[in-house]
């Protein structure tokens, strides 16, 4: 029987959140320039992907929505158009993963003028 490692015996949950400012109305309007976006996120996590919702909702907080269920968790993108703001929620697990990668996948995209990320840890299984 083949040894388990210390990994294979805890969770690896990594957390990036980010809030980026000053995106091209255009970007942040098309629904499949973004639904693409994350699916070449997932991809460059090294996730792998259940299933892909998108959707538009209009007015003037509207934007896009798309949310990638992953079998490690989640990659999110919302954005808000009359705001040139999008928020991006980046959540895997397993130490084959990379959220990092995945956004700068994101970041490439969207080209926002500034951008403030977020960083946590989700390994810890015990309250200690």
């Amino acid at each position: 029987m083949p040894e388990r490692s210390v990994e294979d015996e805890m969770v690896v949950g990594k957390h990036l959140y980010a809030n980026m400012y000053g995106i091209e109305r255009s970007k942040l309007e098309d629904e499949k320039y973004v639904r693409n976006v994350v699916l070449e996120a997932v991809r460059a996590a090294n996730a792998s992907l259940i299933d892909i919702k998108s959707w538009s909702v209009g007015g003037k907080k509207g934007g896009v929505s798309v949310i990638a269920l992953v079998e490690e968790s989640h990659i999110a993108i919302h954005t808000w158009v009359e705001y040139s703001y999008a928020t991006v929620d980046i959540y895997t697990c397993g130490a084959h993963t990379n959220p990092w990668a995945a956004f700068d996948v994101v970041l490439k995209a969207f080209n926002p003028r500034k951008y403030k990320v977020g960083y946590a840890d989700r390994s810890s299984t015990t309250l200690d």
